[in-house]
């Protein structure tokens, strides 16, 4: 019987030489059976047994002719069963097709981007042998790689930052800068509720949300899996650059959120969002705040001082352990 696992997160606050990070505690509404569900039947069982209550589970990785790898707390783990635990490429094959519900047509153009989002918004990334057209990848000849990367919403984690985001019912526009894997989306997504839902430091705002990558929201079957507020407004699975102008032109928001931004197109029209007068929200992949101060691509934000706002989060004990928060001019205030 597969046992009923549910997943320990990071949703309160506590100090930590004199900067706040979040601390682990155990989340009992945060179940994984939808991830369960889409397991090959003959390691379902054994992995559910390798993982107790206490862990975060965070990735679980299946490679033909490999072993499974899991991640929780930022640990690697092996699969350890008494047979040979090496995934068969019918396996691999086998996660795809309950991922999908035996309907890989229905996820064409979330393949193209080498995705799927099932239900909890957990993603399920892929990798292997690509057909290919003019415009780009057009779907997958052969699966050999399956990455399920498990969904973390925690209310709350914002708490500690939002008062030097805010002044006088304005939100400030602010960068997240963070390493990979070191929880800026769901900072963003944080903020983005309470922005929207509105908080002790202001008034609920309207939010407009493009989530290219279906990461903030976690959309499944075009609903939203991930609270994102009362107020947000959610564009899914659309190119950022495309998706800021359709929200100026249509939607009137007061705020535009936007991850992981990466392209000169994207900074393009997030500075015309700010000329809009649209404070912005968006994250980036850095190690400090001086290294992306020292990318060309973001030259004329630092130049004329548009963010308002850098929190920079850092690789440390815990997922989420904030660097500081500094203000347009670079200065450390948190």
């Amino acid at each position: 019987m597969i046992l009923a696992l549910f997943l320990c997160i990071f949703s309160s606050v506590s100090q930590y030489n004199g900067v706040k990070r979040w601390t682990k505690v155990n989340n009992k509404t945060n179940n994984l059976e939808s991830i369960w569900k889409i397991l090959p039947l003959r390691i379902r069982d054994p992995l559910s047994a390798q993982i107790s209550d206490k862990d975060v589970l965070q990735e679980i990785r299946l490679r033909a002719g490999q072993k499974v790898l899991f991640y929780c707390d930022g640990q690697e783990h092996t699969l350890k069963t008494k047979e040979n635990c090496m995934i068969t490429p019918e396996e691999v094959q086998e996660t795809i097709q309950y991922a999908t519900g035996y309907s890989l047509y229905a996820y064409e153009q979330e393949l193209k981007q080498g995705y799927i989002t099932i239900e909890g918004g957990h993603r399920i990334g892929i990798a292997g042998q690509v057909i290919m057209e003019q415009n780009g990848v057009r779907n997958f000849r052969y699966i050999s790689s399956v990455n399920i990367r498990v969904a973390h919403q925690v209310r709350g984690c914002a708490d500690a930052v939002m008062p030097y985001l805010t002044s006088q019912g304005n939100v400030y526009s602010t960068l997240i800068i963070a390493p990979p894997g070191c929880g800026k989306t769901t900072l963003l997504r944080d903020m983005i509720r309470q922005i929207a839902n509105g908080c002790d430091h202001l008034k609920g705002k309207t939010v407009g949300v493009v989530d290219e990558r279906s990461e903030l929201g976690g959309c499944y079957l075009g609903i939203r899996q991930n609270d994102l507020g009362v107020r947000t407004d959610l564009l899914d699975a659309c190119p950022k650059a495309d998706g800021m102008l359709m929200l100026i032109r249509s939607m009137g928001p007061e705020v535009i959120a936007v991850d992981e931004i990466g392209s000169a197109e994207e900074v393009g029209i997030l500075r015309y969002a700010m000329h809009c007068g649209c404070r912005t929200l968006a994250t980036v992949h850095g190690e400090s705040y001086q290294e992306i101060r020292d990318k060309p691509l973001f030259e004329d934000f630092f130049r004329m001082q548009l963010f308002e706002r850098y929190v920079v989060l850092c690789r440390g004990e815990r997922i989420g352990q904030l660097e500081g928060v500094y203000d347009h001019q670079g200065t450390k205030i948190c």
